[in-house]
């Protein structure tokens, strides 16, 4: 068997050719098309605005800015995911608290997360990690009862949804990232997404050096600091054409994933994690629980079989345990748990019945021999 990969990015020629058609314009910095794909992306979701910058995380950081979160104010984040979600945190200068997740789902515990908020409280950013959504009316009640932000964490989650409503239209900011891993990529990129007018042209101006208009005068003016967030045409237009294929791109996750359970489930030695009540996963990631998570992967790789771990468990991690800005809730044994059995095993649009049952076959054999 050839190498199976963990994620291919879905490259058709009709996305050279459109990629051709903007080096062919000379047009190549943010620009029309990087306009059209936020369009699409605000269609899909249904989401008032959406806007389109170079990653995830400086989206994360943006958004952040755009609350005026700052020095003294905290901002609560679940332990197991990539650094980025808390890095963001401490950029814009506030405090960073670490709470410990639900090992079932992956999700923050939102008992624990309630339980950590304090006057200095500004914001939650819980992660809609790998697709599976997040349980937004419980956050409803959190961020209603003491007076929160809710920022998501969306990278994995384009097409995630939750009692029949897309991600990125259920929190105050939601902000995806079109990372290569990502079934909807632009190579490097993401995308925030608001229904707040005022958060969204606050952030479309720090985005841009701070640029405004002054109405009188139809002329440029820059109303604050800003800086260079923005997406380019080149890189919308691999995201366009992918999000002309949005629905087919997902429902083939979602039929991959649909046969790997039908296989794994109740299978001895693996644990399959839950989605959400009332969610719909997108199937960013298809993960697993195993024992000796590492040596599988290690093994698998022997057979041609690329496999990766789920995340980071932040709490383990210097940057987070030696961080005088960091404050630690709780002995975090949820994300430890998720950190050292969660395996992530190949998903891609192209993937066949004879690769999956190929990568099935290997992995319990591995488990069960």
């Amino acid at each position: 068997m050839d190498k199976i990969p963990l994620i291919k990015p879905y490259i058709t020629s009709q996305i050279k050719d459109k990629v051709c058609e903007v080096l062919d314009s000379g047009y190549l910095t943010e620009g029309p098309v990087t306009r059209e794909f936020e369009q699409s992306i605000q269609a899909y979701i249904g989401c008032a605005h959406a806007l389109a910058v170079c990653n995830c995380t400086v989206g994360l950081e943006t958004a952040l800015r755009a609350l005026k979160v700052g020095p003294g104010d905290e901002v609560i984040v679940p332990d197991y995911t990539y650094p980025a979600t808390a890095a963001a945190v401490e950029i814009v200068g506030a405090q960073i608290v670490i709470v410990d997740i639900d090992p079932d789902t992956m999700l923050i515990d939102y008992d624990l997360l309630e339980k950590a908020i304090t006057p200095k409280t500004k914001a939650v950013m819980p992660v809609s990690l790998f697709g599976n959504p997040l349980d937004y009316d419980r956050l409803v009640e959190i961020k209603k009862a003491h007076g929160l932000y809710v920022v998501e964490d969306a990278a994995c989650s384009l097409g995630a949804a939750y009692g029949g409503k897309r991600v990125g239209s259920l929190t105050d900011i939601a902000v995806f990232s079109l990372h290569p891993r990502k079934f909807i990529t632009t190579g490097e990129g993401g995308v925030i997404t608001t229904n707040k007018a005022s958060w969204a042209e606050w952030m479309e101006s720090y985005k841009h050096f701070g640029m405004g208009r002054d109405a009188d005068r139809g002329s440029i003016q820059f109303d604050r600091i800003g800086t260079n967030y923005k997406l380019s045409n080149l890189q919308a237009a691999i995201g366009l054409e992918q999000m002309r294929q949005i629905d087919q791109l997902l429902q083939k996750r979602i039929e991959l994933a649909k046969r790997y359970e039908d296989i794994l489930k109740g299978k001895p030695g693996i644990t399959l994690p839950k989605t959400t009540a009332k969610g719909s996963h997108s199937v960013q990631s298809f993960c697993v629980f195993v024992d000796n998570r590492d040596r599988v992967i290690r093994t698998l790789s022997k057979k041609n079989i690329e496999c990766q771990i789920g995340t980071y468990a932040l709490h383990m991690h210097k940057a987070f345990k030696e961080n005088h800005n960091c404050r630690i809730a709780g002995d975090l044994r949820g994300s430890r748990y998720a950190f050292e059995h969660c395996l992530t095993l190949p998903l891609y649009h192209d993937m066949t019945d004879a690769e999956q049952d190929y990568v099935v076959h290997q992995l319990l054999t591995l488990l069960n021999g």
